[in-house]
């Protein structure tokens, strides 16, 4: 009776508790889709906020650097260098601090996308990075045979300063006229280096020199037929202008002025402090002399290759690549059936002159083209190992004379965003025999495509990424896909030549035994002289190779380990999910995994990696 009674009460409100249970459900749902939506706005609103910071930082720091400006061809300070005095070095410090205070303090990581989280921990790196760096602010040598002002500034005028009108001609006159002061500040960094006991070894000095002298060769400094380095150029930039014949005569007036009233001074005066200096040099090579060498190394060393690995790591990893390509290569040697040991066959690939262009005009054209021909044959199978290809063109050229005998065998100069400017790969044609054929394809690869163009423009024309992203670097990402880069065509069919194939085994040689050469000066206290040897012994490379690379290593501590421990993290990264995937891993989209973040630390690049096999695998 009981039982019925309810059941009976129940039929009765049933139809209410039904509609009660509708609404009560709607109220619900309304109520989670109103968070979804509020959730979804948060996101928004917060990972607005935080790229609207990006954009405001980038813009900020590229307002503070009229060079950073001509680079990406903006011609706002077009008639100014850059401020590198120690309070400007100072200023940057507490913009990093502000940053990072704003980033740790105003910002819910919670509520950010995805994209706007890394680049928010990219940043915030990039930001502790910089302030836990500044104690080795000193630690490094402003000018030597590498880079520096004596080289760099007239690179950056020849190479960045556009002459379009004739207000842009004036600008380049203001920035000659700007080169005492910056070349005065120049010599006192240099002194403020010696003072905590930071001096470049004893061989930087002539080479510096040298490069000086150069610059000062030619008309107006002398009576000679031939227009200087900066003269050539900026009449050569002038003359193309549509302007009348009396307006380039003006234009040429003022320059010859300010080469000799600012130019030549500023030379004179980093010379004279330079030769002066020499006498107080000495031949301690290694990052260890600096003040608290070894934890500076150390540090080098963590931030180019972005691991934890430690000097003598490296170190063993080197050797044991050494000793794995030369068995590749003796297999070669066998294959081409040379009657000799490796180190007879290394002799051979180094003096015979079938691997060799001639040393005049006619043998450094031959060279141009062939490289040419190289990147543009690599262009047409693009298709078949990558999705997203870059729109700037790419162009060879020989590294300027004034530069050439100091400068390094090959590199790359990236497009200008508005694309007004392609990307430059620049081959050294100095010394012919440092140059073999066997080698060229090789080269091609590693700085123009699929190397560092395919690499650093995808990355300027990436639109969904802030700026700082867009023209950031990590060494070992982009040294390491450069590496890589002579690896795929291999891979493709291409070094149809046993000979150019050992030429690519032979760069990868090189990298690997600069593994071995950098921890040798900077953390075993090697001599330039042991480091030379080393290659020499290990590598088919002329000794001037030799020579240029340990001089490298002496001034650009930790450096050089970025390419072999880069692309031994990307060839273990695709065989990590070459073996987790098995049929459904597509090369193509593995590249587009690596290529279109932009720049990022080889820790991150394994993230996407595996985030990339997971989404093969849930599709499946």
């Amino acid at each position: 009776m009981h039982l019925l009674a309810n059941f009976s009460i129940f039929q009765k409100i049933k139809p209410f508790y039904f509609l009660f249970s509708l609404l009560l459900l709607a109220n619900l749902g309304c109520k989670e889709n109103s968070e979804t939506i509020s959730s979804e706005a948060k996101v928004a609103q917060e990972s607005k906020k935080v790229n609207e910071f990006f954009q405001k930082a980038f813009d900020e720091r590229v307002a503070r650097s009229p060079e950073f400006q001509t680079r990406l061809g903006i011609k706002k300070n077009y008639e100014k260098l850059d401020d590198n005095t120690p309070k400007a070095k100072a200023k940057e410090l507490e913009i990093a601090k502000e940053q990072l205070q704003w980033l740790t303090d105003s910002v819910n990581v919670d509520a950010l996308t995805k994209e706007t989280l890394l680049s928010y921990k990219l940043y915030k790196q990039k930001l502790e990075n910089s302030i836990a760096d500044y104690k080795y602010r000193l630690h490094n040598y402003p000018v030597n045979q590498m880079f520096g002002a004596q080289s760099g500034k007239p690179s950056f005028m020849i190479n960045m300063h556009r002459i379009d009108n004739e207000e842009d001609a004036k600008a380049y006159i203001s920035r000659l006229n700007d080169f005492n002061r910056y070349f005065t500040q120049l010599v006192e960094n240099l002194k403020e280096r010696e003072a905590i006991g930071v001096m470049p070894p004893l061989f930087v000095y002539d080479k510096v020199i040298q490069d000086s002298e150069n610059i000062l060769v030619g008309q107006p400094f002398d009576e000679t037929e031939t227009k200087s380095t900066l003269l050539a150029d900026f009449m050569k930039k002038v003359n193309k202008l549509d302007v009348p014949a009396e307006t380039k005569s003006n234009l040429e007036k003022q320059a010859r002025k300010a080469l000799l009233t600012s130019v030549k001074p500023a030379y004179n005066s980093l010379i004279a402090f330079m030769k002066e200096q020499k006498g107080r040099a000495n031949t301690d090579h290694g990052a260890w002399k600096f003040p608290n060498g070894d934890a500076f190394y150390n540090n080098a060393l963590q931030r180019t290759t972005t691991t934890n690995l430690t000097a003598q790591e490296i170190h063993e990893i080197g050797l044991r690549e050494v000793k794995r390509i030369h068995k590749e290569m003796d297999a070669i040697r066998e294959a081409v059936g040379f009657k000799g040991s490796l180190q007879e066959f290394f002799q051979f690939m180094k003096t015979d002159k079938q691997f060799y262009y001639s040393a005049d005009q006619e043998g450094r054209d031959a060279y141009l083209a062939e490289a040419m021909h190289l990147i543009d044959s690599m262009k047409t199978r693009l298709d078949e190992i990558f999705i997203t290809k870059p729109k700037a063109d790419l162009i060879v050229k020989a590294v300027e004379p004034f530069r050439e005998k100091s400068a390094g065998k090959a590199f790359y100069n990236s497009p200008a965003a508005d694309g007004s400017r392609p990307g430059i790969y620049y081959a050294n044609l100095y010394d012919m025999e440092s140059m073999p054929t066997y080698q060229m394809e090789a080269l091609a690869y590693h700085e123009g495509i699929p190397g560092h163009h395919m690499q650093l423009a995808i990355q300027q024309e990436l639109e969904e990424i802030p700026m700082f992203r867009k023209y950031g670097g990590y060494t070992a990402y982009s040294e390491g896909w450069g590496l890589y880069s002579e690896l795929i065509p291999k891979e493709m069919g291409f070094y149809s030549d046993p000979y150019s194939d050992f030429g690519r085994l032979a760069m990868e040689l090189w990298r690997a035994c600069r593994l071995v050469v950098d921890t040798g000066i900077h953390n075993k206290k090697w001599t330039r002289e042991e480091g030379i040897k080393y290659y020499t012994d290990n590598t088919p490379n002329a000794k001037l190779d030799a020579v240029k690379m340990v001089e490298r290593h002496i001034v650009m501590p930790g450096q050089a380990t970025a390419y072999k421990i880069g692309m031994l993290k990307i060839l273990e990264l695709r065989k990590k999910a070459k073996e987790a995937l098995g049929d459904k891993f597509d090369i193509r989209e593995f590249h587009e995994v690596v290529l279109t973040q932009g720049a990022i630390p080889m820790n991150v690049l394994e993230d996407f990696v595996d985030e990339y096999i997971a989404s093969k695998n849930t599709a499946s």
